[in-house]
């Protein structure tokens, strides 16, 4: 790697909505495999990945991608997998042209494109849902869609926000399969989640609580 990190890493980072704290001295490094991100419901788990992706930018310390640099356009087009927990899956584009899109921004060739979009629908059981549009699918099928199209370039970082919340057991166990089996090679892999099915997965894990400004008084009486 000649020196160049292939890891995330966070040093005293922090961020906060207004007056709100969310991180404060954040410190962690997440190397290349899966990484199970744990917290309650508002504790700061999506705004970590978002800080990660670049979407955000924190207020103080520093954070560093794979490869050193800083997040960026660039590295947003190019090697960042980004499933929201709202999907933002285009309405008007089916399923197998939401993938297509997003492998052409990306610079694939249209041979890797054709042949990613149908490994990745037929790894996550879409392939017969490729020509429909995403409102006549299921919650479940949808998920697993947004999963897809983030993986379709195959980045070096994949960020999950809870990408299993309110799904019945068949439909957690494919995309368990996917993640446990089918990472990109050297990928980071990010998963915030309070889904305990999810933690049969092998993983590296951050409980995500003990980073809760609002909540370090509780060290003293603990």
């Amino acid at each position: 790697m000649n020196g160049v990190s292939a890891e995330i890493i966070c040093r005293d980072l922090g961020f906060g909505y207004g007056k709100t704290r969310v991180l404060e001295h954040f410190d962690a490094r997440f190397a290349p495999g899966l990484t199970l991100v744990k917290g309650f419901s508002g504790c700061g788990k999506s705004t970590l990945l978002k800080l990660i992706a670049g979407y955000l930018a924190p207020t103080s310390g520093t954070l560093a991608i794979p490869g050193g640099g800083r997040p960026d356009s660039a590295f947003q087009r190019h090697s960042l997998g980004f499933v929201f927990q709202q999907l933002n899956l285009l309405p008007l584009a089916s399923l197998r042209r939401n993938l297509e899109l997003v492998g052409t921004l990306a610079g694939l060739s249209r041979t890797d494109v054709h042949a990613r979009t149908d490994k990745y629908l037929a790894l996550l059981g879409l392939d017969a849902f490729a020509d429909r549009l995403p409102s006549t699918l299921s919650g479940g099928q949808q998920q697993r869609a947004a999963i897809a199209r983030a993986l379709i370039k195959e980045p070096t970082v994949l960020l999950l926000d809870e990408p299993t919340s309110g799904l019945d057991d068949l439909n957690c166990r494919v995309i368990m399969k996917l993640l446990g089996s089918h990472l990109p090679p050297a990928c980071v892999c990010l998963v915030a989640t309070h889904d305990q099915r999810l933690s049969d997965l092998p993983h590296e894990g951050l409980d995500f609580n003990r980073f809760l400004p609002v909540e370090r008084h509780l060290v003293a009486l603990a």
